[in-house]
């Protein structure tokens, strides 16, 4: 990364929220330490966001919190729900943080959603 006056800025630090189960998370991570960014890895299934870090997460996916969704899981499928509100989405992740979609990178200004991996390098 380059700054306006043209030198390297330091690589940032990232908080990977990440499933160590699921590939993709893994491709993320090793993306990542392959470019040799530092990764903070927050595996949310043992360590769960409270609703006002989900709440900032979706800030800085672009104010969607639509995206750290996964719609295909049985406990969201059993809602019902189709057009949810930012509200019903973050209670269902609190309520199963198996909900929650990954991998997610994040640098605290802005974060993405890994999918596919390479998504990640965004951020750095």
């Amino acid at each position: 990364m380059l700054t306006e006056q043209g030198y390297a800025s330091p690589m940032p630090t990232l908080t990977l929220y990440h499933n160590s189960r699921c590939s993709k998370s893994r491709e993320a991570l090793a993306l990542l330490e392959s470019r040799g960014v530092e990764v903070i890895e927050r595996r949310y299934l043992n360590d769960p966001l409270s609703r006002e870090e989900l709440e900032g997460l979706a800030r800085r996916l672009g104010d969607d919190a639509d995206q750290i969704l996964r719609r295909e899981e049985t406990e969201w499928q059993m809602r019902g729900i189709d057009e949810p509100t930012r509200a019903q989405i973050i209670d269902a992740i609190v309520e199963h943080p198996r909900l929650m979609q990954r991998p997610i990178a994040d640098d605290g200004e802005y974060a993405v959603v890994g999918r596919p991996p390479q998504a990640v390098l965004q951020l750095i």
